[in-house]
């Protein structure tokens, strides 16, 4: 009698589970966002963001986390671009700016990272501004301005490493820190009505003027 052969195992895909997966995080992330500007972060429920959502609020607490969580998610997936949490070594634009051949491209390069990334920061601004009332979100913002200050000191030190300054590293990681920061953007762009284009401009021939030496 001849044996019947083995059935062939498929292998799991999990590419679509991982797909739906980024879909219900996105649902989510928009739905808080959307909520914390139009209530406030402290009046808004967990389970007004699953409501907005579409989804169940044990979903919520899984794919995002605790309040505090999903407001960090929200500003570190503005800061990346992505879905996901992206340190800054990690990032295209400080691989390219680390492989650039001089300062001024170096400066020119973060200068065009900056525009992409401060209208998206725009977004998520009404809720880091709640932070005074927030202890949980004023922590937060404090951890983040602190990593932006340190990043700040890298970038100028990685300029110094190819030209010479015209200051010190502290005084000149502050001038980048505060220049690059979203309220600038929100002055200039969406109060003064400058383009993109332009603001990017001023930031890099700023940063070219302010830190490099003659």
């Amino acid at each position: 009698m001849t044996a019947m052969p083995s059935p062939v195992k498929r292998r799991y895909d999990a590419t679509r589970r991982r797909q739906a997966a980024t879909r219900t995080r996105a649902a989510i992330l928009d739905a808080a966002r959307e909520l914390f500007t139009e209530r406030g972060y402290a009046a808004t429920p967990m389970s007004a963001i699953a409501e907005r959502a579409g989804v169940a609020l044990d979903t919520v607490y899984a794919s995002a986390g605790r309040k505090p969580e999903l407001a960090r998610l929200l500003i570190e997936t503005a800061i990346s671009g992505t879905a996901d949490v992206v340190t800054a070594e990690q990032r295209d634009y400080v691989r390219a700016i680390q492989a650039a051949p001089d300062a001024e491209t170096k400066i020119r390069i973060y200068a065009s990272a900056i525009r992409a990334i401060a209208p998206r920061l725009a977004l998520v601004l009404g809720i880091i501004q709640q932070a005074s009332a927030e202890p949980e979100l004023a922590a937060l913002w404090d951890e983040i301005a602190q990593r932006r200050a340190a990043n700040m000191r890298r970038f100028v030190a990685d300029l110094a490493a190819v030209a010479p300054l015209r200051l010190g590293l502290d005084e000149a990681a502050d001038i980048v820190w505060a220049t690059n920061a979203v309220e600038m953007y929100q002055l200039l762009v969406s109060q003064r009505g400058w383009s993109p284009a332009r603001y990017e401009r001023f930031l890099a021939d700023t940063w070219c003027r302010l830190l490099l030496a003659d």
